[in-house]
């Protein structure tokens, strides 16, 4: 049925994560609302814009790592997480 794509378990992976990922801001919103605030960027964010941020820095820290042949992709992982920690705590 899906035989059109070349899915793999890592690709399949991925998109559950991100689904998982923004199922449960959703749901955290609903919950749990929030008041935007403002970080070193000076704009108001919320939980879902700093997601959305980390994600699309997230995808350039990948691409720059692959094309910058820095070693092995997995790597690439830990400079996302601390990334994604920065901006959580600081954007």
């Amino acid at each position: 049925m899906l035989d059109w794509m070349a899915w793999t378990w890592p690709t399949a992976l991925f998109f559950v994560i991100i689904a998982t990922l923004l199922t449960t801001f959703t749901v955290l919103a609903i919950k749990f609302p929030e008041a935007p605030r403002k970080g070193v960027l000076r704009i108001e964010t919320t939980r879902g814009d700093r997601l959305f941020i980390t994600l699309l820095g997230s995808a350039f820290i990948n691409l720059a790592w692959l094309g910058a042949g820095l070693g092995p992709q997995p790597y690439a992982l830990i400079v996302c997480l601390v990334y994604a920690a920065a901006v959580f705590r600081w954007v």
